[in-house]
């Protein structure tokens, strides 16, 4: 099911976790190309990192940075996208997470990643400003 060939730059392992987000690329999705919109993929992403910072964080969360992101295989209609997330790095109040993005076409089992970049966060409280991480918040 999964690639094997880690030397080329959109293959290698599916991560060894379960999807945070799994979606449908629909005809809704697309730009003017037809091709999906890479702002759909991104927003995408987004939610799979932020839905990790909020348990992580134990609340309300925003994203404040996204770290080289960069498409290497396109997303087609129809196409089934997980989005694997991690969390990497913590701080006080900010954490780093690492987002995969792969695709599976509809009538296949090989799978292609796409793209991947590590979203910051930053835990927010009732005031609107940063607030401290919950002492047992580390990178797993």
């Amino acid at each position: 099911m999964n690639d094997q060939n880690s030397d080329a730059p959109n293959e290698g392992l599916v991560p060894n976790l379960p999807p945070v987000v799994r979606t449908i690329a629909m005809p809704a999705d697309t730009n003017p190309a037809g091709d999906i919109f890479g702002g759909w993929l991104m927003s995408q992403m987004d939610l799979a990192a932020g839905n990790v910072a909020a348990r992580c964080a134990r609340g309300r969360c925003a994203t404040i940075a996204v770290d080289a992101l960069t498409f290497v295989s396109p997303v087609q209609v129809g196409d089934e996208v997980s989005l694997y997330a991690k969390l990497v790095k913590t701080g006080r109040s900010s954490m780093s997470i690492r987002v995969e993005a792969w695709r599976r076409p509809r009538h296949s089992d090989e799978t292609r990643k796409v793209t991947e970049a590590i979203f910051t966060f930053v835990a927010i409280g009732p005031d609107g400003k940063a607030r401290a991480l919950p002492a047992e918040t580390s990178p797993r």
